[in-house]
């Protein structure tokens, strides 16, 4: 039986935060300080909500909130605990020191829902991850046979190569060498699982306790992180309509010896701008005459609809000065988990021994089933059908979210799966996802983008996993919800 419990948390209507992000905040809070211990049962969702005096509803949002971050985990219909293997915060490292309650964390409990998956019943706004519907799983289904066949009979299935698979990385090598203008081999390029490890690798090479790293004001949450575990201070640069603004960064490296900045300049995450090439060659001209590094991240290059995409930084990088990560993962599905960094033979050589500490080498099968994709031509025909109906959803999805003014406006990228929706700065957006919540449609706070956590007029709302008909349902909620929103505002 679950003992009776009593939690000692008041809900604040007026503190800004939704409520189902304070709940969270609490028994983060708890288990970080060791108050709740592994394995400790919680109270149902609906004995939560009676001692709150909440909807049920957002006790169960707090609980799906902790449980796809690793912090509680379900047994049965019921019965809630504390998670026996926990995720790390540098609250556990000061937990015996102080016994302060910590500032909210947004980068936890506002990262985009891309990390999550969506509460039953629920249209989910992504930060725009495509949709793995649209796999051609009869042909990956080959692939994936004639690879593991191949490396079964070739005794390959045991350790093999920390940077991944030659015949992956020779087809993308190819790819990258004849649709984005890089100038590489098989020995610069290291497999990843996926261009997030993609990041903190890049960010465990450049970035020691101490350095100074930059990042747009408005930027990828996870990336951030990733210098701050590696002890790096991250600071944030001023942006305007093209992205980062390079005289800002400049005063910025006048004023700390920077080591690198990250950036995404083929769709801006998360305001999904595309930085011109005269701005990408005033940044690289500053790498050079400050010695920083640039990592850049081309997270969705593939999906670019009114023009051919522009090549990547790193195409005219003559300095070695560039570490440029892309994925795959998009392309097909995140769940294949098939990213990679791209840099000198020296920084492929580095994280290749990061990656022994870490986990060895990747999925040599999905590797090579992904190669085969690739050199039968079967990816790139899988792009062309995906893009069609990608190309779609966009206009569609514009056309829905057209009839969200006036309380919100955007301007329709030229690529990616997803928009920026700049929202009247009168609104709350705090009190925006709590509504929306309460309509059945999950959005991200965009907290998470600010490095200071500060409230940002703005939504990124992705749209490349959501049908016509939920696009509509998700656009309605949406809508209702900023009628409430913007009535409590007078």
């Amino acid at each position: 039986m679950l003992r009776p419990w009593k939690l000692n948390l008041s809900i604040s209507r007026q503190e800004g935060l939704p409520v189902h992000v304070q709940i969270a905040q609490y028994f983060v809070d708890e288990i970080s300080r060791g108050r709740l211990t592994p394995g400790t049962p919680l109270p149902g969702s609906r004995a939560l909500a009676e001692e709150l005096g909440i909807n049920r509803k957002t006790a169960l949002l707090a609980y799906e909130e902790l449980i796809a971050q690793g912090w509680l985990r379900t047994e049965g219909r019921q019965a809630t605990f504390v998670a026996s293997e926990l995720p790390h915060t540098p609250a556990m490292d000061t937990s015996r020191q102080s016994d302060e309650t910590p500032e909210p964390n947004y980068s936890l409990y506002g990262a985009p829902y891309e990390d999550a998956p969506p509460a039953s019943g629920y249209v989910s706004f992504s930060d725009g991850v495509p949709d793995t519907r649209l796999i051609p799983f009869e042909v990956l289904g080959r692939a994936y046979r004639r690879a593991l066949i191949t490396t079964a009979r070739a005794n390959r299935l045991a350790y093999g190569d920390p940077r991944g698979e030659p015949a992956l990385r020779q087809e993308l090598a190819a790819m990258l060498s004849a649709e984005r203008g890089l100038r590489v081999g098989l020995d610069n390029i290291c497999v990843v699982r996926g261009s997030q490890m993609g990041i903190y690798l890049a960010a465990r090479l450049l970035a020691r306790s101490g350095d100074h790293v930059a990042v747009d004001d408005l930027s990828y949450p996870p990336a951030r992180e990733a210098f701050r575990a590696a002890g790096a201070q991250v600071h944030g640069v001023e942006m305007d309509a093209s992205g980062m603004r390079p005289e800002a960064l400049e005063r910025l490296c006048r004023q700390h010896r920077i080591r690198a900045i990250y950036i995404t300049p083929h769709h801006q995450f998360p305001t999904t701008v595309l930085m011109p090439a005269e701005r990408r060659m005033h940044i690289m001209a500053l790498a050079e005459q400050f010695g920083f590094a640039i990592i850049e991240d081309d997270y969705d290059h593939e999906f670019h609809f009114a023009r051919r995409p522009m090549f990547p930084m790193a195409s005219g990088d003559r300095t070695g000065r560039i570490i440029y990560v892309g994925s795959l993962s998009k392309v097909l599905a995140p769940g294949l988990r098939i990213g990679y960094v791209v840099g000198s033979r020296e920084v492929v050589d580095r994280c290749a021994n990061e990656i022994q500490w870490i986990d060895r080498q990747g999925n040599a099968v999905t590797e090579l089933a992904v190669a085969d994709l690739m050199q039968t031509g079967e990816l790139r025909r899988h792009i062309r059908r995906a893009l069609k109906i990608y190309q779609q959803r966009r206009l569609a999805f514009a056309a829905y979210v057209s009839g969200l003014k006036p309380w919100a406006d955007f301007s329709l990228p030229d690529g990616g799966l997803a928009l920026w929706l700049q929202l009247d700065p009168l609104l709350n957006g705090d009190q925006l996802v709590s509504k929306a919540h309460e309509e059945g449609v999950m959005i991200a706070s965009s907290r998470s983008f600010a490095i200071d956590g500060r409230a940002v007029p703005g939504l990124r709302l992705g749209f490349g996993n959501l049908t016509p008909e939920a696009m509509e349902t998700g656009v309605r909620g949406l809508e209702r919800a900023l009628a409430a929103t913007a009535s409590n505002r007078r």
